[in-house]
């Protein structure tokens, strides 16, 4: 490092993963760092996805890993190269944190908890002299370029040599992602991609008041869902007073969304019971019921009741609801129309953000040299199971190395 680069004072503008990372590496290298999050104390996004348990990353294979990212999965991939799972759980070892691997193949700190993890990377970061300043809130710059930060003691202005905008995404605003900054780029010429909601639940046109009042926060287990025409995904999640949400859902989200907005709503197709064969149902109900009612033989013959018989009569008609083969190929492929996203707010992650084509290879914004961004501001997605944390990990590295070259160079 030269002797300008560690005279040098940056700036870094927001207090997630992606901040604190890029904060570490630069301190590391002997940069002064300002760090400013609007909220009263750092990573509170962070903590609210440990609740439940500390999905840091995922063990899969690093090809199948990357392309989770979709579209961005080729813009991303030499950020992961350079710091993925396998170095985002040995950086995590280092903070004392010993992890594991689940049976699904997500990674967890060993206590499932992310305040332990957030508190010793919080003291590694002060003790290398990073200084953080909470309840600071960035408004942009002024005139002259300085950047124009509101604290408790009112707007001050800073003079920065480089400048990392890690400001979250859109959704979950009471923790700090409320995407005003939004328009404080686009002031600056900068193009943003709108925030939309991405992990996130979607509502159909109505439940019936029977369904919405009995069964509103059940979860249906050992499940599939599919998009017509594609392969199904297995798992669980849960019914809401205004459609579907939980992970199975989160994991088709992208498509969903898209296919709402290019055609008005989306058909997913529901196998309630993936175990078994549609011969193997058919089968089942074509066994003798005697008096018994159609719910009871469901019940005897399949264990299918509770909400899922329900949601299987609320969304079959009386005909198919008789009909033996045709009630098989219903549980089998129960269609279920979605016609909107739930609120951004509400969403565990935001798409839309600063595009890549927005910025260089450092990822440093083209009409604003000097000033980087990272994090899930930029205009990525993924789905829930570690690939967000880690994601966001490695772009505040990436960030962070783009600075320390700028510096360097400047």
């Amino acid at each position: 490092m030269t002797r300008s680069a560690r005279s040098s004072r940056v700036a870094i503008i927001g207090g997630g993963p992606a901040g604190l990372m890029a904060a570490e590496v630069l301190s590391q290298a002997g940069v002064a760092v300002e760090l400013y999050d609007a909220m009263p104390s750092v990573g509170r996004k962070f903590l609210l996805a440990g609740v439940g348990g500390m999905n840091i990353t995922h063990a899969e294979d690093f090809a199948t890993f990357v392309g989770r990212y979709r579209e961005r999965a080729d813009v991303l991939r030499p950020l992961l190269e350079a710091f993925g799972p396998d170095a985002l759980r040995q950086w995590i070892h280092g903070l004392g944190i010993d992890t594991f691997v689940g049976s699904s193949g997500r990674v967890f700190p060993t206590d499932m908890k992310a305040a332990p993890l957030l508190r010793a990377w919080l003291r590694r970061l002060r003790d290398g002299g990073v200084h953080i300043h909470t309840r600071h809130r960035w408004l942009g710059w002024n005139e002259r370029g300085q950047l124009r930060i509101a604290g408790p003691d009112g707007e001050h202005l800073l003079d920065a040599d480089a400048t990392l905008l890690a400001l979250g995404g859109g959704s979950w605003a009471r923790l700090g992602s409320d995407g005003a900054w939004v328009p404080l780029l686009q002031a600056r010429g900068v193009s943003v991609a709108p925030l939309r909601p991405a992990n996130c639940g979607f509502e159909v046109h109505v439940w019936s008041d029977h369904l919405q009042q009995k069964f509103a926060g059940a979860p249906l287990k050992t499940v599939s869902l599919a998009l017509p025409g594609e392969a199904p995904r297995k798992g669980e999640f849960v019914l809401t007073a205004t459609g579907i949400e939980g992970s199975l859902v989160y994991a088709l989200s992208a498509e969903i969304r898209e296919r709402i907005n290019r055609q008005g709503d989306a058909t997913v197709l529901l196998d309630l019971l993936p175990d078994r064969s549609q011969t193997q149902i058919a089968s089942a109900l074509a066994k003798p019921r005697g008096s018994q009612s159609m719910a009871k033989h469901l019940h005897r013959q399949l264990k299918l009741d509770g909400v899922k018989a329900a949601l299987l009569r609320e969304l079959t008609d009386t005909a198919t609801f008789q009909d033996t083969a045709a009630l098989a190929a219903a549980i089998k492929a129960l269609p279920l129309r979605l016609v909107r996203a739930r609120p951004l707010d509400e969403a565990i992650s935001s798409a839309g953000g600063v595009p890549f084509e927005e910025l260089d290879a450092q990822l440093m914004l083209k009409r604003l040299p000097g000033v980087f961004c990272a994090g899930e501001m930029l205009d990525w997605e993924a789905p829930t199971g570690g690939y967000l944390l880690t994601a966001c990990f490695a772009s505040g590295r990436a960030a962070a190395a783009g600075m320390l070259r700028w510096l360097r160079d400047h």
